[in-house]
């Protein structure tokens, strides 16, 4: 599994976090077939399972994890707001907050929203659909036909964030505006991992839809993805309230997730570094430049 690197710009190697699982629940092996695809459908269906995961991950004796997590995965630890030991519980390890000194907001008009691997599509393909990992994806099942999703129906600009749990879960405005309020899409919690090779995941799984307002692109969508044992998905703006770049948006509790942003056509220019297609998805981070 490897992904590139923005600020090197080379690739690198991902550790995936409960890859065996993953495998398991999602391989095309016979066993996997018969016997993951039970507990799978079980799990996602059910967002009690991943509810109640999650509130093991917030109990105090969950902390006894943050230690080797951290040095499993070589976190820095220099960039937390709150020293490793400060931590309550897992989860709020998992919800930290990053010291702004390290994710400065860049000028260009549009940041990164989020820490992340990111594929960016920078024209949808025809008939309101896009493209993840060879599957045709519909702009309408994303946005589940809620009001203005009209207005990205004739092609789209769609950047997709993917979150690990070694990543912070806090996500951010990318541009000045004004955001309404979410509108909650309920739903299964199947993976968002490549490993899983389940993208119709986009568009299944549980997710909130927010419109927003912008004087330098017109309408855009932030779409957040819930994903198994990331059932909770939690905003920390006011809606109907101005905003600008690189302010909180919200967080997503313990698991992975997915953020989704659309552009109307012909309103964003990708940073140049990103317009180059790839097979693989690219580590960006908080702040850095994303278009103009």
């Amino acid at each position: 599994m490897y992904v590139i690197d923005r600020v090197i710009k080379q690739q690198i190697k991902e550790d995936v976090y409960f890859e065996g699982a993953i495998r398991f629940l999602y391989g095309n092996c016979l066993f996997s077939r018969i016997f993951g695809r039970i507990i799978l459908h079980t799990i996602a269906k059910w967002p009690f399972f991943s509810a109640l995961f999650g509130r093991l991950q917030n109990c105090s004796f969950s902390k006894r994890k943050i230690l080797p997590f951290i040095a499993r995965y070589k976190i820095n630890t220099e960039e937390f707001e709150k020293a490793p030991d400060a931590f309550s519980s897992f989860n709020d390890f998992f919800i930290r907050k990053l010291k702004t000194s390290c994710r400065p907001v860049t000028q260009t008009s549009a940041i990164i929203p989020a820490d992340g691997r990111y594929t960016f599509l920078p024209e949808a393909g025809p008939a309101s659909t896009f493209q993840v990992k060879g599957a045709t994806l519909s702009i309408f099942e994303l946005l589940a036909n809620t009001p203005n999703s009209h207005l990205f129906t004739k092609g789209a600009t769609v950047i997709i964030a993917r979150l690990c749990p070694t990543d912070c879960h806090r996500f951010y405005f990318p541009c000045d505006g004004t955001p309404e309020a979410p509108i909650l899409i309920k739903g299964p919690l199947y993976s968002v991992h490549p490993i899983a090779d389940y993208p119709t995941a986009f568009v299944k799984n549980k997710r909130t839809i927010t419109y927003m307002d912008t004087p330098s692109f017109g309408t855009i969508v932030i779409v957040t993805v819930g994903a198994t044992n990331v059932g909770s998905i939690n905003h920390t703006f006011t809606p109907n309230t101005h905003v600008q770049k690189g302010s909180e948006m919200g967080y997503f509790a313990f698991g992975g997730s997915a953020l989704v942003l659309l552009f109307q056509p012909n309103t964003i220019t990708l940073s140049p570094d990103l317009k180059a297609p790839s097979e693989l998805e690219t580590l960006c981070l908080i702040g850095q430049p994303l278009g103009q």
